[in-house]
């Protein structure tokens, strides 16, 4: 009881509400959320190593807002990321030839069609728990989640197609955060998904792709 008790103090001040945007009590940790995480998917898009301990920071504020919120998966989700963010950091620095910096390329196809292929099962089951949980959007949470789950095991390989993964993500969380009146974090990830636009673009004349034959990453 010590714990959650010391856990409940730290975490206490990131709660309190800041101003209020349409129905949207914003806290710190929401305000702190957006900042973090529109400079992660800025420093992505410029295919920078820096995104990984600038999204760490961002899953521990938006752990605070949807456990808040009672987005059970996307809290938990959170924590998933930060353990993720930490192979990235060191694939990244350390998964190229000879333990060299990772460079940019492609999944292989047998890589898409795997994530592909767990998409449906893994809906479907957290679907299951997160209804028994009583999280308030279960499907669409469970949806979110296993997307972003293969979006970030592809960014985490310097993987081009991680772009599309995040992109159909963004479309869902933007109307199910709106539905949850967290406006502002449904604010950012309008921005997220216009960066991941940018992603795209950017990555695809990134100077370490060979132009005509790019390549492929296996994950």
């Amino acid at each position: 009881m010590a714990v959650s008790d010391a856990l409940a103090d730290l975490v206490a001040p990131l709660n309190t509400v800041l101003f209020h945007a349409g129905a949207d009590a914003v806290t710190w940790a929401e305000l702190l959320g957006f900042g973090t995480g529109a400079a992660c998917v800025w420093l992505t898009v410029r295919a920078k190593v820096a995104n990984f301990p600038v999204g760490i920071a961002n899953n521990l504020f938006f752990l605070v807002l949807f456990w808040s919120a009672r987005l059970y998966a996307d809290a938990l989700l959170q924590v998933v990321y930060l353990l993720l963010a930490a192979a990235g950091w060191w694939t990244w620095l350390h998964g190229g030839e000879h333990r060299t910096a990772r460079p940019t390329g492609r999944a292989t196809p047998r890589t898409l069609a795997v994530l592909l292929l767990l998409l449906v099962p893994a809906t479907w089951a957290l679907t299951a728990v997160l209804a028994r949980a009583h999280d308030t959007a279960p499907f669409w949470d469970a949806l979110t989640t296993a997307l972003s789950l293969a979006a970030q095991w592809l960014l985490n390989t310097k993987a081009y197609e991680n772009w599309w993964f995040w992109i159909a993500a963004d479309l869902v969380y933007i109307p199910l955060y709106l539905a949850k009146d967290l406006v502002l974090t449904s604010a950012v990830y309008v921005v997220f998904l216009g960066m991941c636009a940018a992603g795209l673009r950017a990555w695809r004349r990134q100077p370490d792709r060979a132009a005509a034959a790019p390549t492929a990453v296996r994950a």
